[in-house]
């Protein structure tokens, strides 16, 4: 990684980070334990911007950080939201190369809105998947849930993801934009 790259990654990853251990942080009124946060906006900007090396590296760096300072009501829930993330981002990168294919067709509205739709289909698929294999286990793997009680999350946390991400990648977008309009990013 280059000396800009790094200052990159730094910035955005402490970003994240602040925002992560902020008291910024909206229970989801269907489910109290799913909280609303903002902290993942800098890494999908990051990942516009820079690239899938740079998001995943910030979303890497986040996930260590909270295993040492704060990784919430479950040891291993860093873990669950790195896996929240990388299937976001590989939803928009899927959007990415395939809005390349053919940009003249709807360009920067069409990428915006199939990353979001994208993201959030492979964020849902993927942790539905994660919180149904590993729910059922004792701490500090799962809630040690059984089940029943699974089968009734899993749609509870699937409102969760979608509509976290409903509004993570498309602020991310604003903010990417924003980024670009007033530093120059190098290709």
């Amino acid at each position: 990684m280059d000396t800009k790259t790094l200052a990159v990654v730094t910035t955005f990853a402490t970003l994240t980070i602040v925002f992560n251990l902020s008291p910024l942080k909206f229970p989801a009124p269907y489910a109290p334990y799913l909280k609303y946060q903002v902290w993942e906006i800098p890494i999908v900007a990051a990942f516009l911007l820079y690239g899938v090396t740079v998001g995943v590296s910030i979303a890497l760096i986040n996930t260590a950080i909270l295993f040492v300072v704060y990784p919430g009501e479950l040891p291993t829930g860093p873990l669950y939201n790195l896996a929240a993330v990388i299937s976001m981002l590989s939803g928009m990168l899927i959007a990415k190369m395939l809005t390349q294919r053919n940009p003249s067709k709807g360009g920067e509205t069409l990428f915006a809105v199939s990353s979001t739709v994208l993201g959030i289909f492979l964020r849902v698929g993927i942790m539905t998947i994660v919180n149904w294999t590993f729910l059922r286990f004792q701490p500090p793997v799962g809630y040690g849930m059984p089940e029943g009680a699974i089968l009734i999350a899993l749609p509870l946390i699937a409102i969760f993801n979608t509509t976290l991400a409903l509004y993570t990648i498309p602020l991310g977008h604003i903010v990417a934009k924003a980024v670009k309009l007033s530093v120059k990013i190098p290709k």
